[in-house]
């Protein structure tokens, strides 16, 4: 070890005294001050501006132009130079031969340089722990070790590309040869994982060998042992390439010994990496305060009930729009959104299946329009360079599983062990790929029995299956749509009235109905209001006197005329209806309405009034505006006719309840009701619209009622803790002063040394 020791010493001193070694370091310095500086004075400035701040240590660290993110962009270039007169120098100047003639052995001589090498990189991540300090000061509520995982990935990182210039440095007595060398390795390290990733076996090793993007979860705050182990393994590889290469030339062994070495430490590397990147074997540590890279404790308690086995099978329509997502080549990267699931649940089998079948795909229509659909797979197929004949053809898949009712999508069927099944979605929207929500509730709809919606039909009912502007499509049951109950957790059926509404049913829905219920719908409903059965009521314009027979029960009544606001840009009877402060306590759901600012467009809501003398305790949820806001009982033509507050007519200018939440307790049980002023705002038609300067968000509505409905059961609750780094113990002109001490005198003070040390070597 002593020996080891002196060669990194000497290496140290010969790199110390060279202007190669500050130069890296001065210009390291000044481009992460630049790094750190801007992004911790957007900050300041934000919050000047009166902003309000989110995960500051992580943006400031972590985030796409954070400081490590930078940082680890710049590595790549900085240690080709300083690696490539490790050995080359040596082999230039026939001073190796002085090391072979000294009882110094291969491996001594590697280490030592390698160990120069590691103590420089200490030196660098030095430099950005002055930062990390820094922000302990500047931040409020700093998270220090998430910013050490980052610190980690990046030495670690270093250490590697270190490793790597050693071997190139080994190969050849030419500097620039062993800096353009090294330089080449990193760009194949770095791209090979976009290589033969259609070739299933050579896929997996491409893509474990690729040391871009590796310290990106370090970056994150998320320590995994594959990507700790994938870095050992390669630095042990290079040293050891490093190794076989010296003793090739000091022994003079034969090219075909040399080079049988030279496979098996490869082959050996190659194990050990399938080894370690087993989800079996995977350990994770997730640094940040919040555990933001790991799953709640919600999706870990439905993770934890799934016994057995559980296998995700992913169909991929070449004919559909969101086939790419599937390819071969994408394989690699769609299996690691299921990471945060394969750490608790290792055993999940991923597959994949392709095919071809008619599919809603408008572009390939217009493409093709004279190709059959085997045609236009073919076609496809030889554009992405793949064999045709791994797709099936629609009668086969049809044997495996009937995708029909999913319009043939890129889906994915989810199937326990003990024949469970269930269906995981992609949506139209700009996310495309379900999140930690969508996927919890579909693996909860394998381990429990999920809330069944009943939507009330026979008197003209908004429709759950129509998908007309008026009806309820979107919200029940639309596949695409994010948001809709299926995809939530819940399932829906139609109920009628003329008979008992089933136990099985939790949630019932009735919507603007027309027509007046018989005497036996009227005991049957009461029968289901009297077993605590849980309901929402959607009221309309014109329709009080059916609906308020059904609300007045519970204390509620549906008031004659319709709610209007006075407004340019919208007819008088659009209401822009805004959270309450007590619908934070209904659902965290409504917290984020209401501090988001966010708001429920009601296209004609009649207003409601309500007493507590029924039992139900009573919050309203949404309310219209204080001002230039009434209900007007005159006024019937709202297009033509202009409408005004008539204070003799009973017309009061106020804020009225549009939605309500009412509550009794039923024995061990609560009962919920939601009651809704207005029908249209759950509708096909008004939670696809988007106005201008309307923030509205309706779809709220419907997640935060119902998950209220169900008793906190779905939508899935993925929240976690607000992140405490919400301020900056800053102000502008204090940050100015600090960008000139970052950026200036701090990367001075590193050249000073730097020249203070270059003068004294040449006056000795």
């Amino acid at each position: 070890m002593k020996t080891i020791y002196k060669i990194a010493r000497t290496e140290l001193q010969t790199l110390f005294y060279s202007p190669v070694a500050w130069l890296i370091l001065v210009i390291f310095t000044f481009q992460a001050s630049m790094a750190f500086t801007d992004m911790l004075g957007g900050y300041v400035r934000s919050q000047s501006l009166g902003y309000r701040l989110w995960s500051v240590t992580e943006g400031t660290f972590g985030g796409m132009r954070g400081l490590f993110t930078q940082m680890q962009q710049y590595l790549y270039l900085y240690i080709p130079l300083l690696t490539m007169g490790l050995m080359s120098r040596e082999l230039s100047s026939g001073s190796i031969k002085l090391l072979y003639s000294s009882p110094v052995t291969n491996t001594q001589i590697i280490l030592g340089k390698y160990l120069s090498m590691m103590i420089y990189g200490l030196v660098l991540t030095g430099i950005l722990m002055v930062y990390m300090i820094f922000a302990l000061f500047a931040v409020k509520s700093a998270d220090f070790p998430a910013m050490l995982s980052g610190l980690l990935g990046l030495y670690l990182l270093l250490c590697a590309y270190a490793a790597i210039g050693l071997f190139m440095s080994s190969v050849t007595s030419y500097q620039v040869v062993a800096a353009m060398g090294t330089l080449a390795i990193l760009a194949v390290l770095n791209y090979v994982k976009g290589m033969w990733q259609d070739i299933e076996f050579v896929r997996d090793i491409t893509y474990w060998l690729a040391i871009g993007g590796r310290a990106d979860e370090f970056i994150r705050g998320l320590i995994c042992s594959e990507d700790v182990l994938y870095f050992v393994i390669v630095i042990v590889l290079f040293l050891m390439l490093s190794i076989i290469r010296l003793q090739g030339r000091r022994q003079k062994t034969s090219w075909m010994m040399t080079w049988g070495k030279y496979a098996g430490v490869v082959v050996v590397a190659m194990l050990m990496g399938f080894l370690t990147s087993r989800p079996k074997l995977m350990a994770f540590y997730d640094a940040t305060r919040t555990k933001m890279r790991t799953l709640t404790p919600n999706s870990q308690d439905i993770v934890a009930r799934m016994d057995g086995g559980l296998t995700i099978t992913t169909f991929v329509n070449i004919l559909e729009e969101n086939y790419w997502a599937g390819l071969p080549r994408s394989v690699n990267d769609d299996l690691r959104r299921f990471r945060m699931y394969t750490r608790f649940k290792p055993e999940i089998k991923m597959k994949y299946i392709y095919y071809y079948d008619k599919a809603e795909n408008p572009s390939l229509d217009k493409s093709y329009p004279n190709l059959s659909d085997r045609g236009r797979m073919l076609k496809r197929a030889e554009i992405w360079d793949l064999d045709s004949n791994m797709f099936m053809r629609p009668e086969e898949v049809k044997k495996i599983v009937d995708l029909k009712p999913e319009g043939n999508r890129f889906v994915r069927l989810l199937e326990r062990d003990n024949g469970e099944k269930t269906f995981l979605r992609i949506f139209d929207d700009l996310q495309r790929f379900p999140f930690e929500t969508e996927i919890s509730a579909s693996f909860k709809r394998l381990v429990m029995e999920l809330p069944l919606v009943g939507f009330v039909k026979g008197h003209g009912e908004r429709d759950c299956i129509r998908e007309g502007d008026r009806d309820y499509n979107r919200f029940a049951q639309d596949k695409p749509f994010r948001h809709s109950l299926i995809n939530q957790g819940f399932d829906f059926t139609e109920v009628t009235l003329d008979k008992p509404i089933p136990e099985k049913v939790d949630i019932i829905v009735i919507a603007d109905m027309r027509y007046a219920m018989t005497e036996q719908e009227k005991a049957n409903l009461g029968a289901y209001i009297a077993r605590g059965g849980n309901l929402v009521v959607a009221g309309e314009p014109r329709r009080q006197e059916v609906m308020n027979p059904i609300v007045e029960q519970f204390g509620v009544k549906f008031l004659p005329g319709r709610l209007v606001k006075v407004s340019e840009n919208f007819d008088p009877d659009f209401i822009i209806a805004r959270p309450t402060k007590e619908a934070q306590d209904i659902a965290y759901i409504f917290e984020t309405l209401y501090r988001r600012e966010y708001v429920v467009t009601m296209p004609g809501s009649t207003a409601l009034e309500y007493t507590e003398d029924k039992g139900f305790k009573v919050t309203p949820l949404f309310v219209s505006d204080t001002i230039g806001s009434w209900n007007e009982v005159e006024t019937t033509d709202f297009l033509d006719d202009t409408v005004r507050l008539n204070p003799a007519a009973g017309e009061v200018e106020r804020s009225y309840p549009t939605v309500l939440a009412l509550s009794r307790q039923m024995g061990d049980k609560e009962q919920r009701i939601v009651i809704l002023g207005d029908a249209d705002c759950l509708s096909n038609g008004e939670i696809s619209i988007s106005r201008k300067d309307v923030p509205a968000a309706n779809y709220y509505l419907i997640s935060g009622s119902f998950f209220w409905l169900s008793e906190e059961e779905v939508p899935i609750d993925v929240r976690r803790p607000t992140p405490p780094d919400n301020a900056v113990n800053l102000g502008m002109n204090a940050m100015y002063y600090w960008k000139i001490v970052l950026m200036g005198l701090w990367p001075a003070i590193l050249a000073f040394f730097a020249i203070f040390i270059w003068v004294r070597r040449r006056g000795r």
